[in-house]
Formats: C-alpha cells, sequence, structure tokens
C-alpha cells in the first residue's frame, strides 16, 4: 500500500472529515460492530443494543446517507449491512489502532 497522499484535495479532506464525524458516535459504532459479522434486521439491532427500533432507526439513516450502510429487503424484512469492505477495513484498523 502507498503510504504518500500528495495532493489530496481541500474537498477530500473535508470530506474525510465528515465521514470520520459519523465514525464519532458510539451508537453508530456500536451498530456498525453489530453489522460486521453480516447483515441484520433493525429489530435485532435495536434488541442487542437495548433501544427502541425509531433510535436505530434514526442512526441507520445517517450511517446510510454516508454510505456506510446498505440495505436490502428480504421479504417483508429490510437487512442492514456494511456497505464495502472499506468500511470494514477502518473499523478493524481503529480498533487494531487503540489494542496497541
Amino acid at each position: 500500500m502507498d503510504d504518500s497522499l500528495n495532493n489530496v484535495s481541500a474537498e477530500n479532506l473535508e470530506l474525510l472529515s465528515d465521514l470520520f464525524k459519523v465514525f464519532g458516535d458510539l451508537t453508530r459504532i456500536k451498530i456498525m460492530n453489530k453489522l460486521f459479522n453480516g447483515p441484520t434486521s433493525v429489530g435485532d439491532i435495536a434488541e442487542s443494543l437495548d433501544m427502541s427500533q425509531s433510535a436505530i432507526s434514526h442512526q441507520l439513516k445517517y450511517l446510510k446517507d454516508a454510505s456506510l450502510v446498505k440495505c436490502q429487503r428480504e421479504g417483508k424484512l429490510m437487512l442492514y449491512s456494511l456497505a464495502d469492505n472499506h468500511i470494514k477495513i477502518i473499523f478493524k484498523t481503529g480498533i487494531e489502532h487503540i489494542n496497541e
């Protein structure tokens, strides 16, 4: 992996700042942790975090708007998952960093 970041535009730095702001909320981090192992419904997330489905849905919308989470309908159920492997890498790298 190339460690240099030459000529990063101001716009991209601002977008990166916005991305990290999304990671700055404990509830969103808990939701992403729950989704790390695969698709999960709002109800299952709410139950595991002991929160209301409404509160979880609000945070999932925030994560979805930031392109960190995606959803897929399975029958009547909406299943949420991490948007792509980049999100897993960011999450894992953060955990590894704090464990050093």
